[in-house]
C-alpha cells in the first residue's frame, strides 16, 4: 500500500467512533468509559451502525448513560429505549443483556470498569473480565470497546476484527489469518508509515470501516 493512499484512507475513514458521538474516553473518566461500553454493546450486534448510532442518541437522550440508571430504568424501559432507536430486532435480548452486565459490574466492581481494568493483571485477563460481565459480550463487542481505549487503558490492546483483517488482506498490509499476528502486522506496518497527527487507533478504525464497505459490495454483487 502506497502512502498516500493510506494517508487518504486514514484521513477519510478514521474519525474514532467516540469522537463522532463526543464521547470523550481520552479523559479516562468513568463516566465517559461507561457511555463508551454502552455504544460498543449495541455496536457488537449484526445490526447497521445508523441503527446502533440512533439508538445511543435515545439512551443519550433519556440520560440512561450510567450502570445505576440502566438499573433504575428496568426491562421494559430499556426495550422501549431500544425500540424507538430501531433497535427492534434485538431489542428483548439486548435488554437483557444491559441488565445482566450491569448487575455484575455493580456486584463485582462497584459499577467501575476502571477498578475492571485495576483489576485485570494483563491484556488477556482484562478482555476475561469483559466477557464475564455477562451472556453476549463476546469478541466482537470486547474488541471494539478496547480499540478506542488502546493508550489510555495500559492493558487494552484488543485482536482486531474480522472486518479490520479483511480489509488489512485486501490492501495487502497483513498476510496472517490469525489475529494475534495480524495485530503484530498492523502494528509493524503503522510504525513504519505513522500518518502525522493520527494515531493507530485512527488507522485501526480506517480499516474498519473500510472492511464494511467491502461487506457491503460483496452484498450487492450476489
Amino acid at each position: 500500500m502506497k502512502k498516500r493512499d493510506l494517508v487518504q484512507l486514514v484521513k477519510k475513514k478514521g474519525q474514532r467512533y467516540s469522537n463522532v458521538l463526543g464521547i470523550n474516553v481520552n479523559s479516562g473518566e468513568e463516566g465517559e468509559i461507561f457511555k463508551w461500553f454502552l455504544v460498543s454493546v449495541l455496536f457488537g450486534a449484526p445490526i447497521t451502525e445508523s441503527s446502533a448510532i440512533r439508538t445511543y442518541r435515545c439512551f443519550e437522550r433519556h440520560e440512561v448513560l450510567t450502570p445505576q440508571m440502566i438499573v433504575e430504568t428496568g426491562w421494559k424501559g430499556l426495550v422501549k429505549i431500544l425500540d424507538e432507536g430501531s433497535y427492534t430486532r434485538y431489542d428483548y435480548k439486548t435488554a437483557d443483556k444491559l441488565l445482566l452486565v450491569t448487575g455484575n459490574l455493580n456486584s463485582q466492581y462497584g459499577g467501575s470498569l476502571n477498578q475492571l481494568h485495576t483489576e485485570a493483571s494483563d491484556s488477556a485477563d482484562l478482555e476475561k473480565r469483559l466477557k464475564q460481565l455477562g451472556k453476549g459480550i463476546g469478541d466482537v463487542t470486547v474488541s471494539i470497546f478496547l480499540r478506542e481505549l488502546r493508550g489510555i487503558w495500559s492493558k487494552a490492546d484488543p485482536k482486531p476484527t474480522p472486518l479490520v483483517l479483511k480489509a488489512a488482506t485486501e490492501l495487502n498490509i497483513t498476510r496472517s489469518d490469525t489475529p494475534q499476528e495480524a495485530l503484530h502486522e498492523l502494528k509493524r506496518f503503522w510504525k513504519q508509515n505513522t500518518v502525522q497527527g493520527k494515531s493507530f487507533v485512527n488507522f485501526e478504525t480506517a480499516l474498519l470501516r473500510y472492511g464494511k464497505e467491502l461487506r457491503r459490495k460483496k452484498n450487492v454483487e450476489r
